[in-house]
């Protein structure tokens, strides 16, 4: 298969991980007889830096002639620590995915049986949780009406959702739940918000088309404390954009790291994989980010266009260096490796696929990963 990826670095960490996700996209092109063509753009704080815009307009014709994006992070603290900012990098990812139309964010939460003493949470509790989080990602209050009075006194941000947004993700989500467990918790407010409401009368509605899947609501305040005390209960969670922002950030702590969640934006025509975490700006040039989450983008970019197999030796190839504790100082605090050493361990596994290789124990002590 012949395909054109976008490669948007973005900020802080972001170019270093992204660079361990094109290795692994190297590499099943060798194993598997592929070809992907990558061309890089600016977007995000540097974009600001270089070109006076988040989101300059090559990046976006880029972008959109891409068969796919894969997106890095993106933030710079001089921008967050400043409220008077008019231009921010976070405005550039918004506008992308307004642009390409995606609609659509999905997160998977999945606890790795080697890294589960990781997590804060007990054991017994988060064992084979396995769930997605379906996030409405272009409308919303996110998207909606701003408001602030001449004194800069009163702000309002409006929530806004149509029919037709709430049923074309609402779709995805049942359809996902079919090839799952066959549950789907929608995830609202309607206790309190009319927006909330809508949600849950044309969810009910789609539901009705898909007997076969168990539909439960959930007041998002509810499903914050379920998430951390059953997290085992949900199959696939359905929800509006800022809950599905939160609630998928809350589901990283069950891993263990942020570092360890990746995601996919997806709409009719256009699909980003990009890694939920941030910029982390602190960890910059330092070597220590952990870029599994981008390389489980990977995996769910090849997913997307059916290649199933490649996406499997991806997560194979990961769940190797997890085991083996080939991963960055997050997960192992006296690791002596780095961010782009366990970007070449991952991609050398994928490239030897097999279950009989040998590894060199010795050399992997030294931080050296070396394939016999």
């Amino acid at each position: 298969m012949n395909l054109n990826i976008a490669l948007l670095p973005g900020d802080g960490i972001g170019p270093e991980v992204l660079a361990q996700s094109v290795k692994c996209l190297q590499a099943v092109e060798e194993t598997f007889n592929h070809h992907f063509n990558f061309k890089e753009a600016v977007v995000g704080a540097i974009a600001i830096d270089r070109k006076g815009t988040p989101l300059p307009d090559a990046t976006l014709k880029l972008c959109k002639e891409a068969d796919a994006v894969l997106f890095g992070a993106i933030g710079d603290p001089k921008f967050d620590n400043n409220p008077e900012a008019k231009v921010r990098p976070e405005q550039g990812l918004l506008k992308l995915r307004k642009e390409l139309g995606l609609y659509t964010n999905i997160r998977p939460v999945k606890v790795f049986p080697s890294l589960i003493q990781n997590s804060p949470l007990r054991p017994d509790i988060i064992a084979g949780t396995d769930f997605t989080i379906y996030r409405e990602l272009t409308g919303g209050i996110y998207f909606g009406e701003k408001h602030l009075n001449e004194d800069g006194t009163v702000a309002s941000d409006l929530c806004t959702y149509s029919e037709k947004e709430i049923s074309r993700i609402a779709h995805m989500a049942f359809k996902a739940a079919k090839n799952r467990r066959n549950k789907l918790t929608l995830v609202d407010k309607a206790n309190v918000l009319e927006s909330s409401r809508l949600w849950r009368k044309v969810v009910t509605r789609i539901g009705e088309s898909y007997p076969e899947v168990t539909l439960e609501y959930m007041f998002v305040d509810n499903a914050a404390m379920q998430i951390i005390l059953n997290p085992k209960q949900f199959d696939v969670i359905l929800t509006e954009n800022m809950f599905g922002d939160i609630i998928s950030d809350e589901g990283s702590v069950i891993g263990g790291s942020i570092g360890l969640l990746a995601s996919a934006s997806v709409g009719d025509d256009n699909a980003l994989f990009e890694p939920i975490h941030g910029s982390y700006p602190q960890a910059k040039g330092m070597d220590i980010a952990n870029p599994i989450a981008s390389i489980l983008s990977v995996a769910m970019l090849l997913e997307h266009f059916g290649l199933y197999e490649e996406a499997m030796a991806v997560r194979e190839a990961v769940d190797k260096s997890l085991k083996k504790g080939v991963v960055t100082p997050d997960l192992l605090a006296d690791s002596q490796y780095g961010t782009n050493q366990v970007g070449d361990y991952v991609a050398e596994n994928i490239v030897d696929n097999g279950e009989d290789f040998n590894m060199n124990d010795e050399n992997i002590d030294l931080g050296k990963s070396t394939i016999i």
